[in-house]
């Protein structure tokens, strides 16, 4: 199992940290030793004090593929949860001023809490999905699907171009605006179509 992430997929969260609008989806990748499951806590690293949450929908590979055609896309998820994609947004910074790989900023151990999943069949429009994170009750991110640069089945088409998708892959597919600091003592909880699906506690 692997975990796949999508960065810069929402205009307004590129634009809040002034990163450049992408014209192809943006990729990089996280051990599975990153995923906090059964909403277990997050304890806060000591490598870090500008630790950043990053809610997103989360799509799971129901079947292996690879050079997947975008039309085909579709029949390669079944389900569709809540994740966070935790940034240790001084390490980022530190690693862009330098030209170097973001894994130490975005790979490390908890990095990425995952939530209950729904079957993709209840949606009537994949393409129009609302979530939410809250934190400490008061919601900070607000966003559809529709409003993401890249849809899932283009995200899914060029991945495959490049990495073959296994069952049980997990793509985290980006986060709209609003990305913000945690602290020791707050609670995050994701939200898609107003049911919770994920709380996770940083300790």
């Amino acid at each position: 199992m692997k975990i796949i992430c999508i960065g810069r997929n929402y205009v307004e969260h590129a634009r809040e940290l002034n990163n450049p609008l992408p014209q192809e989806p943006v990729f990089f990748m996280k051990p599975d030793t990153a995923l906090i499951i059964r909403n277990r806590p997050f304890f806060y690293p000591d490598f870090t004090s500008d630790l950043h949450y990053e809610g997103e929908l989360v799509l799971k590979i129901c079947k292996n593929g690879r050079h997947i055609a975008e039309k085909f896309a579709h029949t390669y998820y079944d389900e569709i949860g809540f994740g966070i994609d935790f940034t240790a947004r001084d390490l980022q910074q530190q690693q862009k001023q330098k030209g170097l790989p973001w894994e130490i900023a975005k790979a490390f151990d908890g990095a990425a809490p995952l939530g209950a999943f729904l079957p993709a069949d209840s949606f009537e429009d994949v393409g129009n999905i609302p979530f939410r994170l809250t934190l400490n009750g008061e919601t900070v991110q607000d966003g559809n699907s529709s409003l993401m640069i890249f849809s899932f089945d283009k995200i899914i088409s060029y991945i495959s171009r490049f990495v073959s998708l296994k069952m049980g892959d997990l793509i985290y597919t980006g986060t709209p605006a609003g990305v913000g600091p945690v602290k020791i003592g707050d609670t995050l909880e994701g939200y898609i179509a107003g049911q919770r699906l994920l709380r996770c506690m940083i300790k």
